[in-house]
């Protein structure tokens, strides 16, 4: 069992797990062994047609590169026009290098589940009004001089949310990519588990808590990035600490419905590559 992140993940706790969770998949499997390869899977990441099985759980909604900063937002999928644009051009060529790369690393027969964040049909996450409280807490955030400006123009995330006939473009010509065909594309709203909890126990504070404490582990690590270089590492905190602050007073106020939208692909690898006939 092979797990590939960027060189900088902490791989000791992935293995740490692997060695004391009483759910961790190997525990009655002696015969698996978990490896680690640090290493971007923009590039290739296991040898040629060896894989069976490949798994992804959200990670590729992170594109290789940010390819504009987002005016007045730090999310793409909030933003409109040519920085819109731009970020469609880059989405779509990432999504087909992701999918040319692995359909080389899969044996003949083998899988791919990919499981994303996602867009419906009219460009909504179901996480909109989140991320839009997240945005004004950075925009009051640079009102009180906690930020400055040029920081705040820099707080754009590389995450790139997909609709489903995105997912599917690449299959569009004539039903296979680079060998691949799809067998599944679903795309469902879910509830978040703090929307949830909150129609059981109506407490906006705890909504807000939880809500707030979400979008501050998936997200401020690579907001806190465009931080000046001379900042230390308890102003990297502190800047967590005042934007966690800011959302959750906002959240309490406004307690609206949260959910995700989540895409889960499933292709095989089952036709030649007809990609390079007639070169």
């Amino acid at each position: 069992m092979f797990h590939t992140d960027q060189p900088a993940n902490d791989f000791n706790t992935l293995f740490e797990t692997l060695n004391t969770d009483p759910d961790r998949y190997d525990v009655h499997e002696p015969s698996v062994f978990a490896c680690a390869i640090g290493r971007s899977f923009y590039g290739n990441v296991l040898p040629p047609h060896y894989v069976h099985l490949g798994w992804s759980a959200y990670a590729a909604v992170w594109l290789s590169r940010i390819p504009t900063n987002v005016p007045d937002h730090f999310m793409a999928y909030r933003s409109a026009g040519a920085v819109r644009a731009e970020f469609d051009r880059q989405g779509a060529q990432d999504w087909e290098t992701f999918l040319s790369l692995r359909a080389g690393e899969l044996r003949q027969q083998g899988r791919l589940v990919v499981v994303l964040p996602a867009l419906d049909d009219d460009r909504s996450s179901g996480l909109d009004d989140l991320m839009d409280h997240a945005n004004a807490a950075l925009a009051e955030m640079v009102g009180a001089h906690e930020i400055t400006q040029d920081e705040r123009a820099r707080m754009t995330l590389a995450a790139f949310y997909r609709r489903q006939r995105d997912l599917l473009a690449p299959f569009a010509q004539d039903g296979q990519f680079r060998g691949l065909v799809v067998e599944q594309c679903t795309t469902s709203a879910i509830p978040h588990p703090a929307w949830l909890a909150y129609e059981r126990h109506g407490d906006k504070a705890v909504l807000a808590t939880d809500l707030a404490l979400f979008f501050r582990s998936t997200f401020v690590p690579s907001l806190r990035t465009a931080l000046a270089a001379s900042r230390g590492a308890s102003e990297h905190e502190e800047f967590g600490d005042r934007l966690e602050g800011r959302l959750k007073r906002r959240l309490i106020q406004d307690p609206t419905p949260a959910r995700h939208h989540v895409s889960m692909l499933v292709v095989a690898k089952r036709a030649a590559d007809r990609s390079s006939k007639g070169r």
